[in-house]
């Protein structure tokens, strides 16, 4: 009896929250100026009052938020991972702020990643440049697809108007690099593309030219595929398949997935390379 009892009280305790595991707590809607609009985002900050490293995260072509939620479950969980690691976190809303819903299957594109998006980050870091709690010289970059294309333009050598220090880091999630690799990109700071092997709807290869022909001209940059890997495969309880619908919140082809092992790994390099 006293042995269940033990193991009772065992399994019990397993299964009871731990007292430092605090949730995330709610973001809080920024306004930025920028030019002469206003960029929306959303902020998540550790507790106390810093100054705290902090992540500039750009969304993917489907938007920040969905129906009911500022922020997507695949950008929360990234915001969550980042803030435990003490961390602030801020995503701008590049189509929200411009009454756009979903782009990624617009064919007439009413939002460019090489101006409009880039203007959008060179907004974010002015802002936070002004901020007491956010490190002036530990602000990096974080971006998803076409996020993470954006942010491929804004680390460029050739980018006007950011302001110094520059960016301390940047990490891209399955960009398009086809634009890139075609143009001579190099990069001002540290650049690592994430990208899995099977990624259909993205170019793996357009991507390991783009970071190939950068070395030897450019900051460190690194691409690491994971040979198993489709597009969205940090994502969490997302099976792979098919593209087939009609969403406008999701790619015109190709297949999109989780793959636990790729994220579990890319979750350990972005925190390595986002404290170098």
């Amino acid at each position: 009896m006293r042995l269940l009892a033990t193991i009772a009280a065992l399994l019990l305790y397993a299964v009871l929250p731990l007292a430092d595991a605090q949730p995330l707590p709610p973001a809080s809607a920024i306004d930025i100026p920028s030019g002469n609009s206003i960029l929306h985002a959303q902020l998540y900050k550790p507790a106390g009052d810093g100054p705290f490293p902090t992540v500039i995260a750009l969304h993917g072509c489907g938007g920040l938020s969905g129906h009911s939620e500022p922020v997507l479950p695949r950008y929360r969980d990234w915001a969550e991972e980042l803030v435990k690691d003490g961390k602030a976190v801020l995503l701008p809303d590049s189509y929200g702020s411009r009454g756009l819903g979903p782009q990624c299957r617009v064919k007439e594109r009413h939002i460019s990643g090489r101006r409009d998006r880039v203007a959008d980050i060179v907004a974010a870091r002015k802002w936070l440049a002004q901020q007491s709690w956010a490190m002036p010289d530990r602000i990096s970059l974080i971006g998803w697809a076409s996020g993470a294309s954006a942010l491929l333009w804004a680390v460029r050598p050739q980018l006007p108007d950011h302001v110094e220090p520059d960016f301390r880091a940047a990490i891209a999630f399955y960009p398009d690099c086809r634009a890139s690799s075609g143009l001579g990109w190099s990069a001002r700071v540290p650049t690592l593309v994430l990208i899995g092997g099977k990624d259909d709807v993205s170019s793996p290869p357009a991507c390991r030219q783009m970071i190939d022909g950068a070395r030897g001209r450019s900051a460190l940059t690194r691409i690491v595929v994971y040979p198993g890997a489709y597009h969205d495969f940090d994502r969490i309880n997302l099976p792979v398949h098919a593209i087939a619908s009609t969403d406008a919140a999701v790619p015109e082809r190709g297949h999109v997935g989780s793959d636990p092992e790729a994220r579990a790994d890319a979750q350990k390099l972005v925190a390595d390379w986002l404290a170098r």
